[in-house]
């Protein structure tokens, strides 16, 4: 569904251009209901935008949306001590060097932590919240604005 809604939006996932289209994308698909994952109140679905340089992408500043849910229907049903299974959908945007974020692994946490309101304006909100948080810092803001050199979009079982 996140493809679906980026190119509706006309942007590829893999070579996503704009971020700001990317987040309006990632707030769309925030909004989709999942069926067979926890309830929002026992964690089943948050969210969470994570930044800095990771070995995994050369060291290069890195600006990534991801979409955490709590599958309950996966494994076997009748084991009354199973727990669900976590996926995690991620758009990474990978960004050139730049001295206006070349500090940006010095902003202390490289994340905002994760959030799980309802769906609807509760995480609409949140949503608000996190650009706003991202707004407060230059380094940030200076990404957000810039073009990323390339973008990957991924689909993996979290921890």
């Amino acid at each position: 569904m996140f493809v679906q809604i980026l190119r509706q939006r006309g942007v590829e996932p893999d070579a996503v251009r704009d971020v700001d289209a990317a987040w309006a994308a990632f707030g769309e698909f925030l909004q989709i209901e999942v069926e067979g994952i926890e309830r929002p109140e026992n964690d089943g679905d948050g969210f969470i935008a994570e930044w800095g340089r990771c070995d995994w992408n050369d060291d290069q500043p890195s600006l990534s949306f991801g979409r955490l849910l709590a599958v309950t229907d996966a494994g076997n049903q009748d084991d009354p001590d199973r727990q669900p299974e976590y996926w995690k959908v991620e758009l990474q945007l990978i960004f050139a060097d730049d001295p206006a974020w070349a500090d940006v692994d010095s902003l202390g946490p490289q994340d905002t932590g994760f959030h799980y309101a309802e769906i609807g304006s509760p995480k609409l909100t949140e949503l608000a919240e996190i650009r706003r948080f991202v707004e407060s810092y230059p380094q940030l803001a200076d990404m957000w604005r810039a073009e990323p050199t390339r973008s990957d979009l991924t689909l993996e079982r979290a921890g």
